[in-house]
């Protein structure tokens, strides 16, 4: 193998360089490797802005064509915050919207700083005075239940410090969890919580990073409070949706429009280019007091997934933690032979909750006898409620100092839908 940092030499990261193998050549932009890069391959940008890897091989020559003009960050970053906007707080978490293109390679890198993420999308210092703070910096599917409390504690703290709003940017890929979690865990929430992501990254022409979070920030400043998550409404640029932290899933894995309102309509709209936003109902403002985070996260809850090979096993496995839901067929129903060992779980003080993994309309354990019989051995139904967002507020609740039935079966944060759209 001929290492990559054997042929480079004086070549540098920006450089257009032109690279010889046998009788072909190549001629772009020398690009930065990343973890997942070969040693033995060295990427380029051609002019027509796509990517390639090149191979290094013995007979493989590289020659610097031009130079590049290394511009110091601090002055390509500088942004003007005019003080006299209405503050909003911006919160990273990571994500594909956490991502900034870099001025020399056109290579995306995740925002590490404030600078990376607000320079990524100057045109949110014309809308507000942004404060931007990278929490840290995570794939969704490495965020953990304890990173939700981790959330919640620093919104706390900076909704305290006088902010009109938050931005929570995060990856889509378990973003209604995290806007679950932050539904339940924020206590006395008077002011504009809003998750946003997107689907694909800064440097694709189609990307949505920009739009969505100029929609979040929008309505941030706006005067609706509670968990909002924010995202593309279409696949058109003319609006992004407003979805309750609670009743939102994602339901694509890479259209913008991925995200949708279940069991109830988006709560509204956002125009970003023109800054509007509207409610589908107007909702008085109550000025709450004695924010607080509420409770905290049981990590210790299994989620099931009902299917005609679910064993007995399975269910005391999964009853062997301190709280079980399951994602159930229909109307909230699973192979009735699994009913005797739901019954041990519980009657060894594990609350069971059932969901459906029809995701819309609601369970019932009244329509057919393997409901009934459900009910009978004390399985908790939660009637429309989304099987992840049953997941964590049982989480939630088991922290508490409350009977779990009790709490379950509450609308706290609007997870129940009083009146379905379908």
């Amino acid at each position: 193998m001929v290492l990559r940092e054997e042929l480079l030499g004086d070549a540098e990261v920006g450089d257009k360089v032109r690279i010889k193998k046998e009788s072909q050549s190549y001629e772009g932009i020398l690009m930065p490797s990343h973890r997942f890069s070969k040693k033995d391959v060295i990427t380029l940008k051609l002019k027509n802005g796509y990517n390639i890897g090149v191979v290094c091989e013995e007979d493989t020559g590289i020659e610097v064509i031009k130079k590049s003009k290394k511009r110091t960050e601090k002055k390509e970053r500088r942004i003007e915050i005019d003080e006299d906007k209405p503050k909003i707080s911006i919160l990273g978490t990571g994500g594909t919207i956490a991502s900034y293109v870099e001025y020399r390679t056109g290579a995306v890198h995740p925002a590490q700083t404030a600078d990376d993420l607000l320079y990524s999308n100057p045109e949110i210092a014309e809308r507000c005075e942004p404060e931007v703070e990278i929490l840290f910096s995570k794939l969704s599917e490495d965020i953990v239940p304890k990173d939700w409390v981790t959330i919640a504690d620093r919104v706390v703290e900076i909704l305290e410090e006088g902010t009109r709003g938050v931005v929570v940017s995060h990856g889509t890929d378990t973003m209604s969890y995290t806007s679950a979690a932050l539904s339940f865990l924020l206590h006395g929430l008077s002011k504009p919580v809003v998750l946003v992501g997107s689907q694909r990254s800064s440097d694709r022409p189609s990307s949505d990073a920009h739009l969505n979070l100029l929609a979040a920030v929008e309505l941030a400043g706006s005067d609706r409070p509670g968990v909002h998550v924010v995202m593309h409404d279409s696949m058109s640029d003319e609006r992004c949706a407003v979805h309750r932290g609670t009743k939102v899933r994602k339901m694509h894995t890479s259209r913008r429009d991925a995200f949708e309102s279940i069991n109830e309509r988006p709560l509204g709209y956002v125009y970003p280019n023109t800054g509007e936003v509207e409610f589908e109902e107007e909702k008085k403002v109550e000025v709450k007091k004695g924010l607080e985070r509420k409770g905290g996260i049981d990590e210790r809850v299994s989620l099931l997934y009902a299917n005609p090979g679910l064993t007995q096993e399975d269910i005391r496995d999964a009853g062997k933690k301190e709280g079980v839901v399951i994602a159930g067929t229909g109307l909230g129903h699973m192979n009735t032979n699994l009913i005797p060992a739901l019954k041990e779980v519980i009657e060894e003080g594990t609350p069971v909750i059932m969901t459906s993994q029809c995701l819309y309309g609601t369970v019932n354990g009244h329509v057919y006898s393997a409901g009934r019989e459900l009910k009978e051995a004390g399985v908790i139904f939660a009637g429309d409620m989304l099987p992840e967002t049953a997941m964590v507020k049982l989480m939630w609740a088991l922290t508490l100092d409350e009977e779990v039935e009790k709490v379950m079966k509450e609308n706290i944060s609007g997870e129940y839908t009083c009146r379905r759209v379908r």
